[in-house]
């Protein structure tokens, strides 16, 4: 709503103020918090230098060149210039800019290319939670992306030739039941054994090598192992909505050899060198990071992750022409800059990374390799479980989809509504709360509006609200209502330059949500005895739950028509 009030108002001031522009005068516009000091201010203390004048005088210089039908009136204190709007003009310029668009907010950088990568954990076992945050970020930026108009590729980066999946390949070579399922307790069974037997690292390298040197058996010995657990994974993921459009394997970059091809690259840039261990090193002292070396290489020269990582980066780079994004968790934050700047090296640009905090249990982090974790799969299974018995309950009937689109979303609301930089304290009272900040009060608010648009199809039938009087939507109630609908759209357009914080868009439906249950239970809707009064509250009410859908679409959560 800032935005098209400083643009509204720029032409009439901009010849006051040399060197304005829209963008800056944008960002000096600002929103009282206090609506007794007008609906926009503008402070002049950072023209003063610029007019040669004090803040006082600028702002009562400009109050005489602001005579528009959008503003009903000004107020100067000190050097703030305040406005006060004309509501049923301004408010008809925001209604038929909500109506002018197909879906409010959407398509703000429509022609555009982005790519994301996520999840991207080592196919040795079914994910835990903690893992499952990253796909539950990763998700949401991208559809966050497509829903702001971006051509949006999601990609998934296999790890299939690492010593997790080494090691899994050694457990079960002699096995031929393999099934999805038993892959965790049997990683969990190998690292045990590890520890015991030391010796067999040995062979678990040695079965790398092989592969690496193009081994036909190896080859089909490691594949058989990543198949199915992608299988599983991909299919555990897709319960929840949750799709991927590229699966790209770390294997191909070796097979193919591109590996080869960049590492001779990384040596004409004179930043590579050995090691005392006969690695290959990739000096990055220039950049000033507390780790000054990324080794790409082991002392037999066979590829590590990290080169076959930069390999990908740069095909990443090339593909997210506009927008390149990796998320990692914060165990990565320095190596995710070290592949930036790997390819900085070579002349590429590197992905923009969101990194995120980890899912904690009350005895520490989650770790797979020591089976101090608590599955998705099982948390996926309470959840519904929970919704369903709530709903039995409260009806006497259990709808399995409707327990689904409600548990499911009170698994992801619960992580996503925390900010990137917060640790996640895992408890089931967390992921199973159905009260207060959940997606559960959401999808409620959304099923309350559309059993108010069936009982307005009812009692008017074949009317419209979708052209509501402006003059209607001027009393406090509405105009606040109204006002925090439209902001929906700048909220959206300004994740991109904040580092797409989704949990923005957790905070703000809660805060909508809430301001629209206060707002129905004190203004009368279908009883207002003002045919046009309930018109322009329906399509309040209307807009309200078009923009809460849309929220929780962008968070993969799905909305219920009725509760």
């Amino acid at each position: 709503m800032k935005k098209i009030f400083s643009t509204m108002l720029y032409p009439l001031i901009a010849d006051e103020i040399p060197g304005l522009t829209p963008e800056l005068l944008d960002a000096a516009v600002a929103v009282p918090s206090d609506s007794s000091h007008g609906d926009f201010a503008l402070p002049c203390f950072a023209f003063a230098k610029q007019l040669r004048k004090a803040p006082p005088l600028i702002a009562n210089l400009l109050a005489e060149k602001v005579n528009a039908d959008f503003i009903d009136h000004t107020e100067t204190v000190g050097g703030y210039l305040n406005f006060f709007v004309d509501r049923e003009a301004f408010a008809q310029r925001l209604t038929d800019d909500i109506n002018a668009a197909e879906v409010w907010g959407a398509g703000a950088f429509s022609g555009k290319k982005a790519l994301i990568e996520h999840t991207s954990i080592n196919p040795n076992a079914s994910p835990h939670l903690g893992r499952a945050r990253n796909a539950f970020i990763g998700d949401s930026v991208a559809r966050l992306l497509r829903f702001l108009g971006y051509d949006t590729e999601v990609h998934y980066f296999v790890n299939d030739i690492g010593k997790q999946i080494s090691m899994l390949v050694y457990a079960l070579k002699d096995r031929a039941d393999i099934t999805f399922d038993m892959l965790l307790t049997e990683y969990v069974r190998i690292n045990d054994e590890l520890k015991e037997h030391p010796e067999i690292e040995t062979e678990v390298f040695a079965q790398l090598a092989k592969l690496e040197s193009g081994d036909v058996d190896m080859i089909k010995q490691f594949r058989r192992i990543v198949d199915i657990c992608m299988e599983g994974q991909k299919s555990l993921f897709a319960e929840i909505g949750i799709k991927y459009d590229y699966f790209d394997y770390e294997s191909q970059y070796i097979l193919s050899g591109r590996t080869d091809e960049v590492i001779e690259k990384l040596r004409g840039t004179g930043k590579l060198s050995e090691d005392e261990n006969g690695r290959e090193v990739l000096d990055l002292e220039a950049y000033g990071f507390e780790q000054k070396i990324l080794p790409v290489t082991r002392g037999d020269k066979t590829s590590l992750y990290p080169l076959r990582d930069i390999c990908y980066s740069i095909d990443k780079s090339e593909r997210g022409r506009d927008v390149n994004i990796v998320v990692l968790g914060e165990d990565q934050t320095m190596y995710g800059r070290q592949v930036n700047a790997a390819l900085d090296i070579l002349g590429y640009k590197g992905a923009q990374i969101i990194n995120y905090s980890f899912v904690l249990l009350s005895t520490g982090k989650m770790s797979t390799r020591q089976g101090n974790v608590v599955m998705l799969s099982d948390v996926m299974e309470q959840v519904v479980l929970r919704a369903g018995d709530q709903m039995e309950s409260r009806s006497g009937v259990r709808d399995e989809e409707k327990a689904k689109a409600i548990g499911y979303g009170a698994m992801k609301y619960a992580m996503l509504k925390c900010g990137y930089g917060k640790n996640v304290l895992f408890d089931w009272d967390m992921v199973l709360n159905m009260q207060g900040d959940s997606s559960l009060y959401l999808q409620y608010n959304y099923a309350r509006i559309m059993s108010l648009c069936r009982k307005y199809a009812e009692q008017f039938p074949g009317e419209s609200y979708e052209l509501p009087r402006a003059d209607k939507l001027t009393s406090d109630a509405d105009w606040s209502l109204l006002k925090d609908i439209y902001s929906f759209k700048q909220m959206l357009a300004e994740l991109p330059e904040n580092g797409y914080p989704v949990a923005n868009i957790a905070n703000y439906l809660y805060s909508l949500a809430q301001h629209y249950s206060k707002w129905y239970f004190d203004n009368p809707i279908l009883t207002s005895g003002d045919k046009d009064v309930t018109n322009a509250r329906m399509w309040l009410s209307a807009k309200t739950a078009q923009v809460i859908k849309s929220g929780l679409n962008i968070l993969g959560i799905d909305t219920v028509e009725s509760m």
